[in-house]
């Protein structure tokens, strides 16, 4: 069975449900109200727990309702949280999310600030027991201590790469596989055409690097050259959560030595088909509902 590790934020996911997204002040009414955990570690942990891998997560959460209730549905899910740290008088931290009838969506997020930032503690880990380590950029030092105990170890490094305030380079060069969202390989590099910007990420690592790009599918390079896995077409309710399943199902891929071309194109439909359901988590397939769908375009 192949053993995944995810380290980063868990956080408690309020998502309204309008018929357009907001564009200016006023007052609106939702058509659907639903709260679900999410966090981008935590929600690739599950997708990676949901598709037969041995998953832990490893992150901080409050001694508070909201942390009790995250941890205790990740173990409901499968995702082992017996290295989390729950940290005495903390508050957890939330996201209100707003979702169109589009499936596209708005994420205002509170990192709660009581949730330390040192990840000293992650020595007394041992990450030889794990196939692969993945990481968020929103728990920098817990994302830096982890790839680098992982790396003296031998073991694979994937980091989800997206926006955050910090300089997240130092990261990329930890990195085995980086994977890109849009705006995070844009604020990286300053350049706007995928593959300068690829390329520019490049020079950070010796592994590999990846972009996400929505229903345009995911870009990266193969020994300098650009390639491109399409997006998959599906009915799409909801958005949320489609890059940390990307990133889950890509953990997987990875983690049963699959090449970047197979663990992309099986990553994509996991993600796609996590669209068709609302909320973060539900719609997320098992390896089942995977390889049907990936039958129909053989």
């Amino acid at each position: 069975m192949t053993r995944i590790v995810c380290v980063g934020i868990t956080v408690l996911d309020r998502i309204w449900y309008l018929d357009d997204l907001p564009k200016e002040g006023g007052k609106y009414v939702a058509k659907n109200y639903t709260e679900v955990g999410g966090g981008p570690a935590a929600t690739a942990a599950v997708a990676a727990a949901k598709l037969g891998a041995e998953v832990d997560f490893i992150g901080r959460v409050g001694d508070d309702d909201t942390g009790t209730r995250l941890l205790t549905e990740l173990e409901s899910l499968g995702v082992n949280t017996r290295y989390t740290r729950v940290v005495k008088g903390a508050r957890s931290s939330q996201s209100a999310v707003l979702v169109d009838a589009g499936g596209e969506r708005v994420i205002a997020n509170y990192p709660s600030p009581d949730l330390p930032a040192s990840a000293d503690w992650l020595h007394e880990i041992d990450f030889s027991q794990w196939d692969v380590v993945l990481a968020d950029v929103r728990w920098h030092e817990g994302a830096r201590e982890a790839f680098t105990l992982a790396r003296q170890q031998g073991v694979p490094t994937l980091l989800d790469a997206d926006v955050t305030p910090q300089d997240i380079a130092e990261l990329i060069t930890l990195s085995d596989h980086a994977a890109f969202s849009a705006p995070g390989l844009r604020r990286l590099t300053q350049r706007e055409e995928v593959e300068e910007a690829l390329k520019k990420a490049q020079t950070l690592t010796n592994g590999h690097v990846y972009v996400t790009q929505g229903r345009d599918g995911c870009f990266w390079l193969e020994n300098g050259a650009l390639c491109h896995q399409p997006g998959f077409e599906v009915e799409v309710v909801d958005t949320t959560g489609a890059g940390d399943v990307f990133h889950g199902a890509l953990a997987v891929g990875l983690g049963q030595k699959r090449s970047p071309l197979e663990a992309v194109r099986f990553a994509s439909a996991v993600a796609a088909l996590k669209c068709t359901k609302p909320g973060g988590r539900a719609g997320i397939p098992d390896c089942d509902q995977t390889r049907s769908f990936l039958s129909l375009f053989v």
